[in-house]
């Protein structure tokens, strides 16, 4: 029964938001950070990815970017480019997607609706708000002091709920019968429409805030857990702060998740023949030629090497059959990536890198065809009730599990997490 509650957003017009809209900072590197920053000056990259306005004489001094970030926000906020809104609302936020369906260049539409509210800190606490992956101090670190800097939460968390039709009811009816505050095709070209719109009715707001209490048992973490766990900490070391967190909410059936896939660098000294030898004792191997629609299903995942695509099918005695042993991000790491290739830690191994599906199969064969990576693997997209049955089991995901799209937009939603800051 997760509580949740409506707040006043700090947030841009209609106007500046397709310019101001930026793509979560985590999603970055510093060096895109500062291409899209010198495009767009009205970016929101300049408050959460701040060092991109920071001197480089000055970089490694201690709070220098979170200072810049204060700076930022204060200056966004005296020009008008952000405001407060005047009341307590919840807000409604669309994202439609064209996506590749296939690897012969076919594209889908997807569109998913999710509420924007304040999530409760305490239900986190007490795993009402259930996790899946573990975090990195450092990466925890990083958000903490912006956080206290700043005393604004600029990182949407990205929350998932098991449908609720009433509630889906009530957004639906509220989109058809208001007008949008936001409507506009992200700046970065990607082709994903926003919308959203306020409900400012008391009555409406109390309903679904009900309801969550009533019809709804748990939420979870799709995408956020640093962000997610920064904002608890902040707040278990500062007594002034209201214990909720910025949250944007989807039902699990408007879900888009895609598959996480890999690139390695080298196959261990092995030739491709000595190398493909090494995989059959675990897997069936067929090779399927130039291009591949592969994987369809669990189980089964697509190698690409020297210009050829093979299927791979586990075998079904050579993985365990727990949760997550048997899970193809686990199967592929034990029985291939570690067993074969001595990658042991995909987290800090220099060797792998991971691509996210949005990107295609076209380039898992650009990596590979320009010598970027030796061999490649795509893996099937893990269905969103494998996550949430891994979630309910208090399990951790393997690393790289899972790629949610479409991305929600930073700037669009902020929450003044620290009270007095003025408004």
């Amino acid at each position: 029964m997760p509580i949740i509650k409506p707040f006043r957003s700090i947030r841009t017009s209609s106007v500046l938001a397709r310019e101001l809209a930026s793509l979560p900072y985590d999603v970055l590197s510093t060096e895109e950070a500062k291409i899209i920053g010198r495009k767009y000056p009205n970016s929101f990259l300049h408050i959460t990815k701040s060092e991109i306005d920071v001197p480089a004489d000055k970089l490694g001094a201690h709070l220098s970017v979170y200072k810049q970030a204060e700076h930022n926000l204060q200056q966004f906020l005296k020009d008008n480019r952000l405001f407060y809104d005047q009341q307590e609302c919840y807000y409604i936020y669309e994202l439609t997607m064209s996506y590749p369906s296939d690897a012969s260049g076919n594209t889908a539409l997807h569109t998913q609706t999710g509420l924007v509210a304040l999530s409760s800190l305490i239900d986190y606490e007490n795993n009402k708000i259930k996790k899946h992956e573990l975090t990195r101090p450092d990466k925890e670190l990083d958000r903490i002091l912006h956080i206290q800097t700043t005393g604004v939460q600029t990182g949407n968390v990205f929350l998932a709920y098991r449908a609720n039709n009433t509630i889906k009811t009530i957004l639906n009816d509220w989109k058809k019968s208001n007008n949008t505050i936001y409507n506009f095709t992200a700046a970065e070209s990607d082709g994903i429409i926003h919308k959203a719109w306020c409900i400012d009715d008391r009555k409406i707001v109390q309903q679904i805030t009900d309801l969550f209490v009533s019809q709804v048992d748990y939420t979870y973490i799709a995408d956020g857990h640093h962000r997610a766990a920064s904002a608890y900490r902040v707040y278990k070391e500062n007594s002034n702060i209201a214990p909720y967190f910025l949250t944007t909410i989807f039902p699990t059936d408007e879900l888009h998740i895609m598959e996480y896939n890999r690139v390695v660098k080298d196959i261990n000294g092995l030739n491709d023949d000595l190398f493909i030898k090494a995989i059959e004792e675990n897997f069936i191997v067929n090779c399927i030629g130039k291009t591949t629609n592969q994987p369809i299903e669990q189980k089964h995942f697509g190698m690409f090497l020297s210009g050829n695509w093979y299927e791979l099918i586990a075998k079904h005695d050579r993985y365990a059959n727990d949760i997550i042993g048997s899970l193809d991000v686990s199967i592929l790491q034990n029985q291939l990536l570690s067993k074969i290739l001595n990658i042991n830690d995909p987290r800090t191994d220099k060797r792998i890198d991971f691509i996210g599906g949005i990107r295609g199969t076209k380039e898992l064969e650009r990596c590979v065809n320009s010598g970027q990576a030796r061999v490649a693997f795509k893996l099937a997209p893990l269905p969103i009730e494998t996550l949430l049955l891994v979630a309910d089991n208090n399990e951790i995901m393997p690393p790289k599990s899972t790629w949610f799209e479409p991305k929600l937009r930073d700037g669009l939603f902020s929450y003044s997490i620290i009270s007095g800051l003025t408004k």
